[in-house]
């Protein structure tokens, strides 16, 4: 691979794209997402994982959010923190944080620098084992982390669980936050077997944090535990959410762990938001912050937090809301979100990613619109536009329907059209609510 020197961040973006992402690769089995290169990359790095304290988090949605929770719980706490998380929605470095900013691009840049000799030597050494894209990417975090002397770490997984590169550190506490039917043709086809790749992550003796699950899905984790010794915690089991009210300025809740209970105003649209705010506290409790700590500082974190791409208002008069909702679950939850907004008339601009549910996603989103705008927000991830627009008419014949494959042509032209009551929400993808959050004014 040439490519000249590394000294920013778009030069260290350039030498990342430029690596084997194995979810660009549909010819390629699950298998290739093997943690042999990867652990090779990092032992060659000093192993900077085993210098780390991890809140390890994955699950079908709702992970990201749970991230960005801990994060702040964790701030509000006194700690440093390191946070990785992906995709990106604007720019790269966002996916590597600490202490709830974005890794200044020399800084990640040099992490790419110290990678780059050893991923060259190990693909030189065996092309088929050599460090993947998202390998590069997780190392370069847990570089970083270490390097910063970060307290803790928010390690989200990228895809599944057990073969997931991120699944290479023993964590102070493992989350899965919610299991249904996603990337059926890398995971399985059944949620019993996404459960299995989900559950890799836990480990013998791990305290972990579990979400509301379908129960084939339970039974797996659970016995993956019993095997493991890894106690559980169960949300609406060991620890409850309460949503005590939800309406355009965020959600007021009563959360309660054990002998912990707080009441706290969360600056978030959507009351599903309040169970990925229940398992970040669960994680953090259990990961060793005390409860006389949280008693006071978690009220103040959970105020503090900001989740882009998830249900986030951009505007008001006209409404413009942005989420990456990728799942049918995901969409119902939208759904209900939108339904609280009063407008006159509902815009949906829609990029459905490849692999996920689109008749689920349809199903949750189109009742609630009056218009709907097809668009194809990455070129090998999206699915064909003119698919979409098909299956759009068949569950919806009467409803205003154009394709416009150019995203940012789409949400222009949506924009364009609105009056003070509409509303215009752009969704479907994580890809699309990054490309709407520029267009549409996602830095105000």
């Amino acid at each position: 691979m040439s490519i000249g020197p590394i000294d920013d961040a778009p030069a260290a973006a350039a030498w990342l794209e430029g690596l084997l992402d194995v979810e660009k690769r549909p010819d390629l089995p699950y298998a290739r997402l093997g943690l042999a290169p990867i652990r090779q990359l990092l032992a060659r790095l000093g192993d900077p994982q085993r210098d780390l304290s991890v809140i390890h988090i994955a699950g079908s949605k709702g992970k990201g959010s749970t991230a960005l929770f801990a994060e702040s719980l964790l701030r509000a706490a006194g700690q440093r923190v390191g946070t990785f998380t992906s995709p990106h929605l604007e720019r790269w470095t966002e996916r590597f944080r600490i202490d709830g900013e974005e890794v200044p691009g020399p800084d990640l840049a040099a992490a790419v620098r110290r990678l780059r000799p050893e991923v060259e030597a190990l693909r030189a050494e065996d092309p088929s084992q050599a460090p993947s894209f998202f390998d590069a990417t997780t190392a370069a975090a847990l570089w970083l982390f270490r390097e910063a002397r970060v307290d803790r770490v928010v390690l989200e997984v990228g895809l599944g669980g057990r073969l997931d590169s991120t699944n290479v550190v023993l964590p102070a506490v493992a989350c899965i936050t919610t299991i249904e039917l996603e990337h059926t043709d890398k995971l399985g086809d059944t949620l019993e077997q996404i459960a299995g790749e989900k559950a890799g992550i836990l480990k013998p003796g791990v305290p972990a944090v579990i979400g509301i699950l379908p129960e084939p899905a339970r039974r797996v984790v659970e016995a993956r535990a019993r095997e493991l010794a890894a106690p559980l915690a169960w949300l609406g089991g060991d620890f409850q959410c309460e949503v005590l009210a939800a309406d355009t300025s965020g959600l007021r809740l009563v959360l309660r762990d054990g002998p912990l209970e707080l009441e706290a105003q969360v600056p978030v649209l959507g009351a599903h938001q309040a169970a990925n705010a229940a398992l970040a506290l669960a994680c953090v409790r259990r990961a060793g912050v005390s409860d006389a700590v949280l008693a006071a500082a978690a009220p103040r974190g959970l105020a503090a937090v900001r989740l882009p791409g998830r249900a986030e208002l951009l505007s008001r008069a006209p409404w413009i809301l942005i989420d990456a909702a990728h799942t049918g679950a995901s969409a119902r939850a939208l759904a209900r979100v939108i339904e609280r907004l009063p407008r006159r008339h509902a815009h949906l601009v829609l990029s459905i990613s490849a692999g996920k549910d689109l008749g689920a996603i349809l199903d949750a989103l189109l009742p609630g619109a009056d218009e709907v705008t097809v668009t194809r927000a990455e070129p090998t991830r999206s699915q064909d536009p003119a698919a979409i627009a098909a299956a759009v008419r068949r569950a919806a014949p009467g409803l205003a329907l154009r394709v416009v494959p150019n995203p940012h042509l789409a949400l222009r032209a949506a924009a364009e059209a609105l009056a003070p009551d509409h509303l215009l929400c752009a969704t479907g993808s994580v890809y699309l609510a990054g490309i709407a959050r520029g267009v549409l004014g996602g830095n105000r």
